[in-house]
């Protein structure tokens, strides 16, 4: 028996793939199409950097429609429990003790990871280190590379 990957997703996490599945099949797949058609009107397709480019957009959006697909195909919806306790779906507030710099994260599946716009994984150091904690706690934090760095868990919305 194949074991599939259920992938964990917020409800907002969950339409933006929808929204973008529907972007790339509704308007980047037919500007894809229309733009392969128009490089192969001009002639050689050997030397037609127009097509080879048109054709390496096409093999992306096609890669991306089919993994959006099957990430649809396999998820969970992270739900918000009532506890203080820190658990994907919230926003949290950590004070890194040693330099005194605090900072916000929400803390959501992997797929919708990205600590540019403060949204951490659950399987992340970080994530892993806090969740299941409350506000108040101080917890160790094993870095990728081995260092251990203390947080305190400052606020749990």
């Amino acid at each position: 028996m194949i074991n599939k990957e259920v992938f964990e997703l917020t409800e907002n996490g969950l339409q933006n793939l929808k929204d973008e599945l529907e972007h790339l099949k509704n308007v980047d797949r037919p500007a894809n199409i229309e733009a392969i058609k128009e490089a192969r009107a001009q002639g050689d397709l050997s030397e037609n950097a127009d097509y080879a480019s048109a054709k390496e957009e096409q093999v992306r959006i096609e890669d991306r429609i089919n993994e959006i697909e099957n990430i649809l195909k396999n998820y969970k919806i992270i739900t918000k429990d009532t506890s203080t306790n820190v658990t994907a779906g919230k926003k949290v507030e950590v004070l890194y003790v040693e330099s005194g710099i605090s900072r916000s994260f929400e803390i959501v599946g992997t797929i919708e990871a990205d600590p540019f716009k403060g949204k951490i994984s659950n399987n992340s150091p970080l994530g892993k280190a806090i969740i299941g904690h409350s506000a108040g706690e101080t917890c160790i934090v094993t870095t990728e590379s081995g260092k251990e760095l203390k947080v305190k868990i400052v606020t749990v919305e």
